[in-house]
């Protein structure tokens, strides 16, 4: 199922019947500030519920940011829509897992799943039609919350409330209990998400308050190992664990096996609270029960409530923006959603697992997983470059080691494991974009080893690439897609390489840097799958989308026609010049055409064949200001930002991807975005607040003003920079590291001269 234009404009029906939906708020009192200052709370505008529905399949629980705990509720029901474990639709809850992913279109992990019951004992998950034969509870929305750093939900056959909380590695959970004389926390090891399938897992009992244990799994992580510890705040009356035997719930006593549950139990009064902390590893279960001694070693559940809120206000303040609070709400949750990921994969003394399955002590640097890096290069890592600096080097430091120990960069690395997942080596640009905007805390050499390593291998049709300058068509599923990422990240080493002083490298990889033009035919106007250098694959049909079985990923040719952000201006020159570019761009958002029945539903939030569910053209919108038309830009930019991005749980326009689709509308948002991933410039849109006030690093601060800003007054008149006229319809990363005061002035009717002159016009090489 996709949205269109105008099937999003004539849904008010729709979008009447969700505003009925009682949403939850934080209770009063219920936070601390953050500091000691009287900065409003940013949390307070985060709603966790926006991308539970429709296709954005974010993570809903508590979490810190980047932390490795995503503590959340699992459904029972499973399905693409289902791949964070929990969809909006749903009403059933199977228990409460400390590990998931927040918009990816696989389901994995679900790690050491908790669910607190009463009565006779069950191991099974049930079914919704059968629930009786297993744990599985009903819940409503009407008794969940959900903020920053926690959750609540009461399950309603069992009449438990539970809440969690969490640190970077402890699930911290309170369940509040009726009278019971068998009250239980059944431990489920064998239950995952999606793909997820455990292997190997066991569970003991140390003593009267703790559990050890591990989960082995294979899935999209094909060989994932996690250890836990768990220690609950009551004595433990009788511990048993158990191997299933079959779907009916037979059962033997077993520590071990690929099917293992744990049974706690104890009596619980009316009211009774019984707290869990939970301790992952992904080195030992010695590591597990000292990250729990490390982050939580008391029984408070309300402080470390607020110790989350204030990890998260700490981060959302670094952008404060003045915008009514619905604007407020859309963006503050986009933010908090590109933090989620790269999470934390290292105990808290440091030691972590790698791609080669061993155990690395004291790397000196904090070791992070789930690089969803075909979608984030785009936005999300240039944002982490403005927000997080002090992470980058983190995150490059991670991506060097794991090109040691598997011999390439990461593609879509997750849990130590390498997925291969989607086209491109896509870690490339991101470690050169670190590298060119001066980031010195990892090794320069090596990074440029690595990226240049990368991209020599012979896999996925890169030996063709080598010999031929092209991928055929009939050699290699998706060699357009390929080809065209292969050319982005190309040229990013190659501008690493200039930087460097390599000379003979730069003009190697300048030349395979523009291999897209081998993939665009003349005659058709399209990219399009080519068998040789004389013929092209036919039939062909630019409207047509088959998923995982054709030229394109996840698009057809009028959507990837665009993908040379590295090099606009020779595109603009491919199209016949500005004018025909201009206008097949125009066409681009009002062209129908039928993609077929085996689309892929990652083709969403269309405008004629502009897809903004998905990322490869995430930068389409921006492309107007190469041809001096910004106002175009405004436009797009600022009906997607709007439309597209809803305070509901449908709220966004598809899958949310690990922080892309957040990370655009957090730039657009602001007014500018990062066409190009690597070249150090933001292009500018139209800012949608008012104000914006920007930390940066060394304590410099970036003002953003619009003034006579509005729905109707969305183009840019003119610009001032500290006071001085701002004639170009783009900025650099180093003119916004200065701090400062941008002040846009905005119209209701396109300037006829900002940004229009061709020296104004943002370039690919700066």
């Amino acid at each position: 199922m996709q949205r269109t234009y105008s099937q999003l404009l004539l849904s008010a029906g729709f979008w009447a019947c969700l505003a009925s939906v009682v949403a939850c708020r934080p209770q009063p009192g219920s936070r601390r500030p953050a500091t000691a200052s009287r900065q409003i709370s940013l949390t307070q505008y985060v709603d966790p519920f926006i991308g539970t529905g429709f296709h954005g399949h974010v993570f809903l629980g508590a979490n810190v940011p980047f932390g490795a705990v995503q503590l959340g509720p699992v459904n029972i029901t499973e399905g693409w829509d289902w791949c964070s474990g929990y969809h909006y639709s749903d009403s059933t809850i199977v228990g409460f897992a400390h590990t998931h992913l927040s918009g990816t279109g696989i389901g994995d992990l679900g790690d050491v799943t908790v669910m607190p019951t009463t009565g006779a004992v069950r191991v099974t998950e049930g079914r919704p039609k059968n629930p009786e034969r297993g744990l599985v509870s009903l819940f409503s929305h009407q008794e969940e919350q959900a903020r920053p750093g926690y959750y609540a939900v009461r399950l309603q056959r069992y009449d438990i409330r539970a809440e969690l909380t969490a640190t970077e590695r402890v699930g911290f959970h309170q369940y509040t209990f009726p009278q019971s004389e068998a009250s239980h926390l059944i431990f489920d090891l064998q239950q995952g998400i999606g793909w997820d399938l455990a292997t190997d897992t066991h569970i003991e009992q140390l003593n009267d308050s703790t559990l050890v244990g591990y989960r082995n799994s294979k899935g999209w992580a094909a060989d994932q190992r996690l250890y836990f510890a768990a220690v609950v705040s009551k004595p433990i009356r009788s511990f048993t664990s158990v191997q299933v035997l079959d779907t009916l719930g037979h059962t033997t006593p077993a520590a071990t096996g690929n099917r293992i549950k744990g049974v706690l139990s104890f009596p619980t009064q009316a009211g009774e609270k019984v707290k869990l902390k939970v301790g992952i590893s992904p080195v030992s279960t010695a590591g597990a029960l000292a990250n729990i001694r490390a982050e939580i070693p008391h029984w408070d559940f309300a402080r470390v409530v607020a110790q989350a809120d204030g990890a998260w206000n700490k981060e959302l303040q670094k952008v404060r923006i003045q915008a009514e609070d619905t604007r407020r709400k859309t963006f503050y949750t986009a933010l908090y959603h590109t933090m989620i990921a790269p999470s934390v994969f290292n105990d808290h003394n440091g030691d972590y697992r790698g791609t080669d399955q061993q155990v690395h002590q004291n790397p000196g640097f904090t070791n992070l997983t789930t690089f969803s890096l075909w979608d984030t290069y785009r936005a999300a890592h240039p944002l982490f470059t403005l927000l997080q600096p002090e992470r980058v080097n983190d995150m490059v430091s991670s991506m060097l080691a794991i090109y040691q120990q598997q011999g390439k960069l990461p593609v879509w690395h997750l849990m130590g494991n390498e997925t291969n997942c989607m086209v491109g080596y896509s870690a490339v640009p991101v470690v050169a974009d670190a590298y060119l905007k001066g980031f010195t805390g990892f090794d320069a050499n090596l990074a440029y080893e690595a990226v240049r390593a990368t991209a020599l291998r012979d896999e996925f049709g890169l030996k063709a690439v080598k010999e031929q300058g092209f991928i055929p068509a009939d050699s290699e599923v998706e060699s357009v897609s390929k080809g065209l990422e292969y050319a982005i990240d190309d040229w990013c080493i190659a501008q690493m390489a200039r930087k460097m002083g390599k000379t003979a490298d730069y003009a190697y990889f300048s030349q395979r840097a523009k291999n897209y033009q081998q993939y665009f035919d003349k005659k058709a106007g399209f990219m399009r799958g080519r068998l040789s250098t004389k013929a092209w694959r036919t039939p062909f049909d630019p409207f047509k989308s088959v998923h995982m079985k054709s030229d394109f990923t996840e698009g057809n040719a009028w959507q990837y026609t665009w993908l040379v952000p590295q090099d606009v201006e020779g595109l603009i020159g491919l199209l016949g010049g500005e004018q025909r570019f201009s206008r097949k761009l125009d066409s681009l958002f009002t062209v129908k055409g039928n993609m077929g029945e085996e689309a892929s539903p990652d083709i969403s939030g269309l405008i004629g064949m502009y897809a903004h569910g998905n990322e490869p053209g995430h930068h389409i919108p921006y492309l107007y200001n190469y041809v001096g038309q910004p106002w175009k830009t405004a436009d797009k930019v600022r009906f997607i930002t709007d439309n597209f991005y809803t305070a509901k749980p449908d709220g966004i326009i598809g899958n949310e991807d690990v922080g892309q689709m957040s990370a655009w509308h957090v730039f657009s948002t602001l007014g500018f975005y990062p066409l190009n991933p690597a070249n150090g410039a933001y292009v500018f849109g139209s800012p949608a607040v008012q104000h914006a006030t920007i930390q940066l690093a060394a304590g410099k601060t970036l003002t953003l003003e619009a003034q006579n800003n509005s729905a109707t007054n969305r183009y840019i008149q003119a610009v001032t920079l500290n006071g001085k006229a701002y004639s170009k319809s783009y900025i650099t990363h180093q003119q916004l590291l200065q701090g400062g005061r941008l002040v846009f002035t905005m119209g209701a009717t396109p300037s006829p001269t900002w940004g229009v002159a061709p020296a104004d016009r943002p370039r690919s090489v700066l």
